[in-house]
């Protein structure tokens, strides 16, 4: 096994810095592609797609639960498989308390192609809490590219889309797939890649940090059992 060189505490630490250096002028690159994927444009949703949930049929709009933002994960569960995805499983475990986007008026959701029939029982057997909703029926996983046509059969990836609402219309702002999630699943990390960020003063383009009409983002941060929905 190769394993890192031994050093003195003060070659670590000298060898620490200069890395330092880097990572700060990665954060620096990050929060500029963070500004720059706000600063997309947005296109109106006029599909009326339906899918179904715990409470039954919904619409895109219904996926809101009305609050302003939605990320929606495209999660691998094709129709006729008996389980979904080990990836896409091991995605959504790493996902944290839903209480700290809720706040920031943002709602999380998973999505599959599979019958709502299969993903009930799977998602008791995960444990998970999540909003979990099937598209079966509708083009809503092909036509935001989660699912692809090779070779006349179709394909499932795994993704994130993101949608904005204003009033009753629906935009879509955002999707990125594959190796695009690495590195997501916190909080803030599904943050940035929504239209209104983390919703903090200090972010680019101006003006957004009170889009929802509430405090900017860290004013609003409490222990998970203190929000009021």
């Amino acid at each position: 096994m190769a394993l890192p060189e031994i050093v003195s505490r003060d070659e670590w630490r000298a060898a620490r810095e200069k890395l330092l250096v880097r990572e700060k002028a990665a954060t620096r690159a990050r929060d500029a592609l963070n500004a720059e994927r706000r600063r997309l444009p947005m296109v109106e949703v006029e599909e009326e797609y339906v899918f179904e949930g715990g409470d039954g049929k919904a619409t895109l709009l219904d996926l809101f639960e009305g609050r302003g933002q939605l990320v929606v994960y495209h999660f691998m569960f094709a129709p006729e498989w008996d389980a979904g995805c080990r990836s896409c499983s091991a995605f959504l475990d790493q996902i944290g308390h839903l209480a700290h986007l809720k706040a920031r008026g943002t709602t999380f959701a998973a999505v599959s192609r599979a019958p709502y029939t299969k993903i009930l029982p799977f998602k008791a057997r995960m444990g998970w809490t999540v909003p979990w909703y099937s598209s079966y029926g509708s083009d809503f996983n092909r036509d935001f590219e989660a699912t692809l046509e090779i070779a006349g059969e179709p394909a499932e990836r795994p993704g994130m889309s993101c949608f904005l609402r204003d009033r009753d219309r629906v935009f879509h702002t955002y999707s990125t797939y594959e190796r695009g999630l690495d590195g997501l699943g916190s909080t803030t990390s599904l943050l940035d890649l929504t239209a209104l960020g983390r919703q903090e003063e200090w972010e680019e383009p101006k003006g957004r940090a009170s889009a929802l009409g509430a405090p900017a983002g860290s004013v609003r941060i409490r222990y998970h059992d203190e929000y009021e929905d």
